[in-house]
């Protein structure tokens, strides 16, 4: 199914969403205290390896809280290694580095791998998903761009300068097209549409029957210490293999999280 951003322009988000990223990232990092009860309530993990994939020129660090609450809650929180996420620089021209990555960890636990990817790293983890997937148990993208075009974002000239690949070479408009569909195992994906990085249309999973979407209230670079982020990456890891279902929002939920249909 086309996205409805396919034939139509989006925009990058606002000069106002894209200055106030910082503030409000930092006031989700300090709710988090207040938060503990709510992710206390959490399902607990089974024990599964889930690794966490950064986004555009950050590292494992950026990914301490959410793989430390990974780590209490019951699963085996891996970091990708990869240093700074600077697109092929990072994981090779054809993703082997990160390739190899997913597979140690695999054959280390004999055990499928969630991805969790956040921003560029959920566009990774989409494609990884779709190059290994009998390694990967299920994606979980957070205000992850998939689909429409790489330039609704307010970050790509520093992409090409950063990375040295340019957004329109027929490499990386191939691969776009390939992530607008749904990978081959169970996928959701976390945004905002108070992103001020990346416009959220473009974040937007399409309908399938292993698809869904879950909309939160918070910034693009807060999206990993967001307390709503946090228990909704829970939530969808608790579900046993094979038995995949869409995001609840019955009773209190509703409170939280909006509700958020398909492309």
């Amino acid at each position: 199914m086309p996205t409805p951003h396919a034939t139509t322009q989006v925009a990058p988000p606002s000069a106002l969403l894209a200055l106030t990223e910082l503030p409000r990232a930092l006031a989700e990092l300090s709710s988090l205290g207040m938060a503990a009860p709510f992710l206390a309530s959490a399902p607990r993990g089974d024990g599964h390896p889930v690794m966490v994939l950064p986004g555009f020129v950050t590292s494992d660090i950026s990914t301490t809280v959410l793989r430390r609450y990974l780590t209490q809650i019951g699963y085996d929180a891996h970091t990708w290694d990869l240093g700074r996420n600077l697109g092929p620089k990072a994981i090779g021209m054809q993703g082997e580095k990160l390739i190899a990555r997913l597979h140690a960890i695999h054959e280390a636990t004999g055990q499928k791998v969630s991805l969790i990817g956040w921003s560029l790293g959920g566009v990774m983890a989409r494609q990884l998903a779709r190059r290994a997937p009998d390694a990967v148990r299920q994606v979980i993208s957070l205000g992850s761009p998939f689909t429409g075009t790489p330039k609704a974002t307010n970050v790509w000239r520093a992409y090409e300068m950063l990375t040295g690949q340019k957004i329109d070479d027929a490499d990386v408009t191939e691969q776009l097209r390939e992530s607008a569909s749904p990978p081959p195992v169970p996928s959701t994906s976390i945004y905002t549409r108070e992103d001020g990085v990346v416009a959220w249309q473009n974040c937007v999973e399409p309908r399938s029957a292993e698809t869904d979407n879950i909309e939160v209230h918070g910034s693009h670079c807060g999206l990993g210490v967001n307390p709503a982020v946090l228990y909704a990456v829970a939530d969808r890891l608790a579900q046993a293999e094979g038995d995949w279902h869409p995001f609840s929002r019955r009773g209190l939920r509703a409170l939280v999280y909006p509700f958020a249909g398909h492309a």
